[in-house]
């Protein structure tokens, strides 16, 4: 996958949890929390959604390193390439 492709499989992954908001106006480098009200189900969902989109799973203990949507691309590109 590319970062373009990664970038849109993680805004649709966001857009599943929260349809209610404009993914397209979301920021990269600033914290999802700050931008988007989701509760811990809902991150657990996009966590799922997004390994749905691209094979990656996402252990716990890494969760916090997907706190920007830039940070999410980063994480599952850095898993594809390994």
């Amino acid at each position: 996958m590319t970062r373009a492709e990664l970038d849109a499989a993680v805004l649709k992954a966001l857009a599943e949890v929260a349809p209610e908001v404009d993914v397209a106006s979301l920021r990269r480098d600033a914290p999802l929390g700050d931008q988007v009200d989701l509760d811990s189900f809902d991150y657990l969902s996009f966590f799922v959604a997004l390994h749905e989109a691209s094979g990656v799973d996402v252990p716990e203990a890494d969760y916090p390193k997907l706190g920007t949507i830039r940070g999410a691309v980063d994480y599952v590109a850095q898993r594809l390439a390994a």
